[in-house]
C-alpha cells in the first residue's frame, strides 16, 4: 500500500467535518423553525470547524515576546478586497471586551454568519493566493481545492437565520473542542430520511426565493441607475431649454436694437436734411447781399446811360431781370445737384444698412432653424420672431418706396430745369442780337469783380501762410525750451560725473604715493639683502650680549634676531615697527638691514 500524504489526509478529515457539520447545522436550523442563538450547539460545533479550517497550515509568526499563530490576519485582508467587508472589521475593533486576536476573529465569523455573506467573503480570500501565500503554508486548507469545496457549502448557510449576541460572550477564553457524538449516526437517524427529503425541498424552495430576490435586487439597482440617468438627462434637458430661451430672448434684444438704430439713421437723416435747408437759406441770404451791392453797380452805371431812350431803360432793366434770374436758375441748380448727391450717398448708405439688416436677419434665420430642429415645443416662438422679422421687412420695404418716390420728385425737378434752361437759352438768344453793347460793359463790371475776388484770394492765402508761421514758430520755441531744460540736467549730470572723477582721481593719486614709498622701501631692503649675503648667524650660546646696549639677555630683555645680517637685539632696542597688509599687527625691523626680526628663545637653532 502508497503511504499517504499526512497533510492531504488532514484536509480531507478537515472537509468532511465541514460538511458534516454544515450539514447537521441545516437540518437542525429547519427541524428548529425559528432564529438560532449563540448558545445553539450545532452552531457553536460549526464555528469550531471553521476555526480548524482556518488554522490547518498557518505560518507561525514571531513576535516581540513569543511566536503567534492567528487566523485574525487573513480574515483582517477582506476588507481590502470586498469593500462591504469594512463595516464587520469596524464594528470587531471597537467592541470592548476582546483583547486577542483569536477573539476578533470568532467575533468576525459570526457577523459574517449573521449577514449571509460568508460565503462571498472566504471567496474573495481563496481567490487572492498571492495574499494568502504570506499568512499559509502552501499545503494549507485555504491554499488547495478543499478551500474552494468549503466555500460553496458555505453557500447553503444563506437559508440560516441567527440572531447572535457577540458583545456580551468571552470569546477570547473559549476552548475549541470538535464534539463527534453529535455527527455518529443512531437508529433515529435512519428512520428520519424522510424528514430530510422534505428538509431538502424546503431549503431548495428557500434557496429559489432568496436567488429571487437577489434577481429583483439587482433589477432595482439597475433601474435606479436607469432613473439616475433619466434625471441627468432631464437636467441637461432643461439646461439646454434654458439656453434656448437665452438665446432667443437674446435675438429679441437684438431685434429691438435694429429697430432703434433704424430710428436713429431716420432722426439722422431728418437732421441733416434740416441742417442742409439752413445752410441753403444762409447762402441765398449771402446771395442777395451780394446782388444789392451789384444793384448799386448797376444804379452807377444807370446814371450813366440817363441819357439814353427810354425804351433801352426798359429793356435794360428786363435784361437785368433776366440776368439775376439766371443766376438764382444756376445757383439753384448747384444747390438741388449737391442735395441730389447728398440723398444719393444717404441712400447708399442705406441700402448697406439694409444688406447688413438682410444679412443679420439670415443669421437669425439659420439659429431660428437650429432651436426649431433642437427644441419642437418651442414652434410658437419661432414664428412670432418671424412675423416680427417680417413686419421689418415691410417697413424696410416702405422705406424703399419712399425711396423711390424721392428719386422720381429728383427726376421730376430736373426735367423742370431742363425745359427753363430750353425757354431761358431761347430768350437769351433773342436778347443777345439787340443787346450786345450792353453786355460788353457787363463783361467789364464781371473783370473788375474778379480782379477785386482773386484780390481778396491772395489776401487770405497770405494770412494762412502767416497763421502757418506763428504756428511753426510756436513749436520751434516749444523745442527750444525743452532743449534748455535738458541741457541744464546734462550740465548737472556733468557737474556730479566731474565730482566723482576729481574724488576718484585723487584716491589714484594717494594710491599712487603709497604705492611708490612701498617700492622705495622694498629696493632698500634688497639692496641691504644684497650687501649681507655673506654674513653668516651667530649662534645662540655666544650671542649673550645686545649689540645696541651691550646688555645681557634675561626674560624681559627676549632676543630679537634678523634674518639677512644676523645680528640679535633686545626687545628694548629693536623699536622700529613696519606695518604690512598680510598681518594685524606691526612688524619689528632690524635698524641695519630693515630686515623682519625673529623672536628666538635660547635653545631655537637658526
Amino acid at each position: 500500500l502508497a503511504v499517504k500524504d499526512p497533510t492531504a489526509v488532514e484536509r480531507a478529515n478537515l472537509l468532511n467535518m465541514a460538511k458534516l457539520s454544515i450539514k447537521g447545522l441545516i437540518e437542525s436550523a429547519l427541524s428548529f423553525g425559528r432564529t438560532l442563538d449563540s448558545d445553539y450547539p450545532p452552531l457553536q460545533q460549526f464555528f469550531v470547524v471553521m476555526e480548524h479550517c482556518l488554522k490547518h497550515g498557518l505560518k507561525v509568526r514571531k513576535s516581540f515576546l513569543s511566536y503567534n499563530k492567528t487566523i485574525w490576519g487573513p480574515l483582517e485582508l477582506v476588507e481590502k478586497l470586498y469593500p462591504e467587508a469594512e463595516e464587520i472589521a469596524a464594528s470587531v475593533r471597537d467592541l470592548p471586551g476582546l483583547k486577542t486576536p483569536l477573539g476578533r476573529a470568532r467575533a468576525w465569523l459570526r457577523l459574517a454568519l449573521m449577514q449571509k455573506k460568508m460565503a462571498d467573503y472566504l471567496r474573495c480570500l481563496i481567490i487572492q493566493r498571492d495574499l494568502l501565500s504570506e499568512f499559509y503554508e502552501y499545503h494549507a486548507l485555504m491554499m488547495e481545492e478543499e478551500g474552494a469545496v468549503i466555500v460553496g457549502l458555505l453557500v447553503g448557510l444563506n437559508v440560516i437565520d441567527a440572531n447572535l449576541c457577540v458583545k456580551g460572550e468571552d470569546l477570547d477564553s473559549q476552548v475549541g473542542v470538535i464534539d463527534f457524538s453529535v455527527y455518529l449516526k443512531s437508529d433515529d437517524d435512519i428512520g428520519g430520511k424522510e424528514r430530510n427529503v422534505q428538509i431538502a425541498a424546503i431549503l431548495d424552495q428557500k434557496n429559489y426565493v432568496e436567488e429571487l430576490n437577489r434577481q429583483l435586487n439587482s433589477t432595482v439597482s439597475s433601474l435606479h441607475a436607469r432613473v439616475d440617468s433619466l434625471e441627468k438627462s432631464n437636467t441637461k434637458l432643461i439646461e439646454e431649454l434654458a439656453i434656448a430661451k437665452n438665446n432667443i430672448i437674446k435675438l429679441q434684444e437684438e431685434n429691438h436694437q435694429l429697430r432703434s438704430e433704424n430710428t436713429l439713421i431716420l432722426m439722422k437723416t431728418q437732421h441733416h436734411l434740416e441742417a442742409t435747408k439752413v445752410d441753403v437759406e444762409a447762402e441765398l441770404q449771402t446771395y442777395k447781399h451780394s446782388r444789392q451791392g451789384l444793384d448799386e453797380m448797376y444804379t452807377e452805371a444807370r446814371r450813366q446811360l440817363r441819357e439814353e431812350a427810354q425804351l433801352r431803360q426798359d429793356m435794360e432793366n428786363e435784361l437785368v431781370v433776366q440776368v439775376s434770374m439766371k443766376h438764382e436758375i444756376e445757383l439753384a441748380m448747384k444747390l438741388l445737384e449737391k442735395d441730389i448727391h447728398e440723398k444719393q450717398d444717404t441712400l447708399i448708405g442705406l441700402r448697406q444698412q439694409l444688406d447688413e439688416v438682410k444679412a443679420i436677419n439670415v443669421e437669425m434665420y439659420q439659429k431660428l432653424q437650429v432651436s426649431e430642429d433642437a427644441m419642437k415645443e418651442k414652434n410658437e416662438i419661432i414664428s412670432r420672431l418671424e412675423d416680427k422679422t417680417n413686419q421689418i421687412n415691410a417697413t424696410m420695404k416702405q422705406l424703399e418706396q419712399r425711396l423711390q418716390k424721392a428719386e422720381k420728385a429728383q427726376m421730376d425737378a430736373e426735367a423742370e430745369d431742363e425745359k427753363l434752361k430750353e425757354e431761358y437759352v431761347n430768350k437769351s438768344e433773342s436778347l443777345q442780337n439787340e443787346f450786345s453793347q450792353k453786355e460788353k460793359q457787363l463783361l467789364q463790371l464781371e473783370t473788375d469783380l474778379k480782379i477785386e475776388k482773386e484780390w481778396r484770394q491772395t489776401l487770405e492765402d497770405d494770412l494762412q501762410k502767416e497763421k502757418e508761421t506763428v504756428s511753426h514758430l510756436r513749436t520751434e520755441t516749444q523745442e527750444i525750451v525743452n532743449l534748455k531744460k535738458e541741457f541744464l540736467k546734462l550740465q548737472e549730470k556733468n557737474k556730479q560725473l566731474k565730482s566723482i572723477c576729481e574724488d576718484q582721481e585723487a584716491a589714484l593719486q594717494e594710491l599712487a604715493s603709497k604705492l611708490s614709498e612701498s617700492k622705495l622701501k622694498i629696493e632698500d631692503i634688497k639692496e641691504a639683502n644684497k650687501a649681507l649675503q655673506g654674513q653668516v648667524w651667530l649662534k645662540d650660546k655666544e650671542a649673550t650680549h645686545c649689540k645696541l646696549c651691550e646688555k645681557e639677555f634675561s626674560l624681559s630683555k627676549r632676543k630679537h634676531h634678523c634674518r639677512n645680517c644676523g645680528e640679535i637685539f633686545c626687545n628694548a632696542c629693536s623699536d622700529n615697527e613696519l606695518p604690512l597688509p598680510s598681518s594685524p599687527k606691526p612688524v619689528r625691523v632690524c635698524d641695519s638691514c630693515h630686515a623682519i626680526l625673529i623672536q628666538r628663545c635660547s635653545s631655537t637653532v637658526p
